[in-house]
């Protein structure tokens, strides 16, 4: 079960219905969902509550990657995740690459 619904997503990037088609839009959430559990190295599902820090990160990088769908079509370079959702999730992770080297 996703963390964020899409009435949520919407409302946060300010789109209606007919903007977006549901199941793209679901893609979207469920991709910065694991991308935020990857980053933390944990479950969210996990977790007893989703820190509010947490679910503005998945919302800002369902913004992301929906405003960025099509650039890498045109060659640029971009980034996986925006700097500032890194910076919140920092704060919540637990183990680091370089632990126990």
């Amino acid at each position: 079960m996703s963390i964020i619904t899409l009435t949520l997503a919407r409302s946060h990037m300010k789109i209606d219905a007919d903007m977006i088609d549901d199941e793209l839009l679901q893609l979207y959430i469920d991709a910065a969902e694991q991308y935020c559990s990857n980053y933390l190295g944990k479950d969210l599902a996990d977790l007893d509550t989703v820190p509010a820090d947490i679910k503005i990160a998945i919302l800002r990088l369902v913004a992301y990657y929906h405003e960025v769908r099509n650039l890498a079509s045109f060659g640029v370079s971009i980034q996986m995740a925006p700097q500032s959702i890194n910076s919140i999730l920092d704060s919540y992770r637990e183990e680091w690459f370089t632990d126990g080297a």
